[in-house]
């Protein structure tokens, strides 16, 4: 087996499991938008106002769904047919998101304003959640008391969060995570001296632990990038000297 052909049969497999992922995020992505009903059931019940929050991001997975698909099918098809055309156009969406990744990288170290501005959308986003189902809804109670557990956080910011909420309307305290372990019952005072931290703030600090990981694997995107403009330029430029020797 050639050189050439090495690479074209690579091209081909790795660009055919992009095109799997990304058909699979499409299908859930149009699941979700097509039948929301039963994904929101299945997922989790919540309130239809956040119902539709939440299902906002369908789009979100119909978007990168699709653009996998494309992306893929490019590289994959254009490598398995030899179509110049087609790889270079691989070649170059692959570059303009390689270039969108340095951009935004470059973006959030040198205005970490950002990062709140993320908190403050996601806020918008899951306070309603706490307030009206926490406590009220088996699923979300679950998911956010294993969230805090694990995590050891209160909340998304705090224990403001929780502040007239159903959960505290009906029970007069609030979730235990908000407190110190020496409380015996979790106050509004309690919680407040007790000054647990979000879990914004805890993610934050857990990718800041394990930034080695998370640098890591961000390489690794970027070396699969570059190693896929490599090989779509190389096999594009193999074709391009066969066919001016002909």
């Amino acid at each position: 087996m050639g050189f050439f052909t090495c690479i074209k049969l690579i091209m081909v497999v790795f660009n055919l499991l992009i095109f799997l992922g990304g058909g699979v995020l499409l299908g859930v992505g149009i699941w979700a938008t097509v039948d929301s009903n039963s994904f929101v059931h299945i997922f989790v019940s919540i309130s239809a106002e956040t119902a539709t929050q939440i299902l906002n991001v369908a789009c979100l997975l119909i978007a990168i769904g699709a653009v996998l698909v494309v992306i893929s099918f490019l590289g994959c098809y254009g490598a398995q047919q030899e179509s110049q055309c087609l790889l270079i156009t691989f070649f170059t969406v692959i570059l303009i998101i390689f270039v969108a990744q340095l951009v935004g990288t470059v973006i959030i170290l040198v205005n970490p304003s950002k990062i709140r501005q993320a908190e403050d959308e996601l806020k918008t986003l899951l306070k309603p959640v706490l307030q009206e189902e926490y406590g009220t809804n088996e699923q979300v109670t679950k998911l956010w008391n294993g969230t805090m557990n694990d995590l050891k956080c209160c909340g998304l910011s705090g224990y403001e969060d929780f502040i007239n909420s159903n959960y505290v309307n009906l029970s007069h305290v609030y979730p235990s995570q908000c407190c110190n372990s020496t409380v015996m019952t979790c106050t509004k005072t309690n919680a407040q001296a007790s000054d647990v931290q979000g879990c914004f703030e805890s993610v934050l600090a857990l990718i800041q632990k394990h930034i080695p990981i998370v640098g890591g694997v961000a390489a690794g995107i970027c070396a699969l990038e570059l190693a896929a403009m490599m090989a779509s330029i190389y096999l594009y430029c193999q074709l391009g000297d066969a066919g001016s020797m002909h």
